[in-house]
């Protein structure tokens, strides 16, 4: 995948992209990985660049809430930057996530515990935000039974 800033993004865009899963049949809950580029390799900002990567749970435990709480352990830094591609792998299995960028082995982020009950199922989607451009090709999706 691979995000630009858009020329009419407001100053708070970072390139938001990544993917939506388990999205409920009626969109009303799904759980969700993006990276922030402009948080990675460029990012001088110390506070910032903690922020590179997040996983959060639509609708209650989004960006807002864990940053109005100081809960950081969904969140990692990242070593992208904006206009460059990148591959993202993520192995949700029950209750547990594990994300991957570039063919990395080590995982960029782990979470033992998904917020949303690990029997919902739905559909997979891809996230873009404010502000961004945002370019996907060779998805692949695996199911494992």
């Amino acid at each position: 995948m691979l995000s630009r800033l858009l020329k009419e993004a407001p100053g708070f865009a970072r390139g938001f992209i990544g993917i939506a899963y388990r999205i409920h049949e009626d969109y009303t809950k799904f759980e969700s990985f993006y990276v922030r580029p402009t948080n990675g390799r460029q990012c001088d900002d110390p506070v910032r660049k903690q922020h590179g990567c997040q996983y959060f749970s639509y609708p209650t435990y989004i960006f807002a809430y864990f940053r109005e709480r100081g809960i950081t352990k969904y969140e990692n830094q990242i070593d992208i930057d904006l206009n460059e591609w990148i591959s993202l792998k993520a192995v949700i299995e029950d209750e547990k996530a594990t994300f991957y960028l570039n063919d990395d082995p080590q995982p960029l982020l782990v979470v033992d515990q998904m917020i949303h009950d690990k029997s919902m199922r739905g559909n997979i989607g891809l996230f873009v935000d404010i502000g961004t451009e945002a370019f996907f090709k060779d998805l692949k999706i695996t199911y494992f039974d």
